[in-house]
């Protein structure tokens, strides 16, 4: 043999060439990437990478390059006990049926605080809104969502937590003065476990890239929020839309929004406006409901159990008790609700 005993040692099966090795200029782009995209994977890197440069080496390639590059550390494994569900059950299927709603927690932007409202789409991941306020009331809020509804139309449901503005503890079913106007344009109500932020996990975690790539910066504008708007919905793959992005995939709903509402219309029943003390007149009565609807009318309905049932658009508030004079409130919000 041509190298005698030393020539029966296995060798290395690794091929000398392969038509896919990456070349300099490739691994330039792939660090470039990475280095403008500092917490993105190797995944959405790729997905960038062809997006841009057309054909793409394998997954495996990109993240052996990133890792010997010193930019790409193995994902840590969750405990599957600290991943959480949602409480209502309900998944979006398509565009407008979920949409989620938060503040982002605050942090100081220079000498101000900024704590920004965030809206998005459950089922296209599509951010909505990424807007600094000038504060958390009702008033401020509404206006923002205002602006949302005129530009993409109305969703069939709202997920937010039991904070303010969004809910009210002590109100029937967690009114707040925002949610009430939400009800009355037909939007229905969900909202997560108190305490249990992972109910609206994929919220959290637009929130934890919101800090990871904006609150770093220290000062940062609403043309600076509106930047990362626009590249988080047509840049960014996300491996549950299959890598596509959210802009790829939402459509304005076909709910369209004509204004504000006034007051409802309830047909054959017995109408009712809810004071600023939060309280409806009845048989020389005064019931207090919720603070939460002043301003607004609610609708009497009688039953077969000579009740009046007490409705504020299509949610069930309670029942009244003629004998009593009392108000008996529904403390679980309705399946239809959800």
């Amino acid at each position: 043999m041509r190298d005698g005993a030393a020539g029966m040692v296995d060798e290395s099966r690794r091929p000398r060439s392969h038509p896919e090795s990456l070349g300099e200029e490739e691994l330039c782009r792939i660090v470039g990437l990475k280095l403008a995209h500092p917490n993105w994977g190797p995944r959405k890197i790729r997905e960038l990478y062809h997006r841009q440069h057309g054909k793409a080496a394998s997954e495996s390639s990109f993240k052996r390059v990133l890792e010997r590059s010193g930019l790409s550390q193995k994902r840590k494994v969750r405990p599957g006990s600290q991943s959480g569900r949602l409480c209502s059950g309900r998944t979006a299927q398509e565009p407008n049926q979920v949409w989620t709603v938060d503040f982002k927690g605050w942090w100081y932007n220079g000498l101000e605080r900024c704590e920004p409202l965030t809206v998005r789409d459950e089922y296209s991941r599509y951010l909505l809104e990424l807007r600094a306020l000038e504060n958390a009331r009702s008033e401020t809020v509404q206006k923002s969502f205002e602006r949302l509804f005129e530009r993409y139309g109305l969703p069939e449901a709202m997920r937010s937590d039991n904070g303010s503005p969004f809910a009210s503890r002590s109100a029937v079913h967690g009114l707040s003065r925002l949610s009430a106007w939400w009800v009355a344009l037909g939007i229905d109500l969900e909202r997560g476990r108190p305490g249990h932020p992972q109910d609206n996990g994929a919220h959290e975690r637009l929130h934890r890239d919101i800090s990871l790539e904006l609150q770093c910066l220290g000062r940062i504008d609403q043309n600076s929020l509106e930047l990362w708007r626009q590249e988080f919905n047509e840049q960014r793959p996300h491996e549950a839309l299959g890598m596509r992005c959210p802009s790829e995939l939402y459509q304005h709903s076909a709910r369209r929004y004509r204004g504000g509402v006034q007051q409802l219309d309830y047909a054959q029943m017995i109408t009712r406006r809810v004071n600023k003390n939060g309280k409806i007149n009845w048989a020389n009565n005064q019931l207090f409901v919720t603070s939460s609807l002043a301003g607004w009318s609610v609708g009497l309905q009688p039953t077969d159990q000579d009740q009046l049932e007490v409705w504020f658009a299509r949610l069930l508030l309670g029942w009244i008790d003629p004998q009593t004079a009392s108000f008996r409130r529904a403390d679980i919000l309705p399946k239809t609700a959800f």
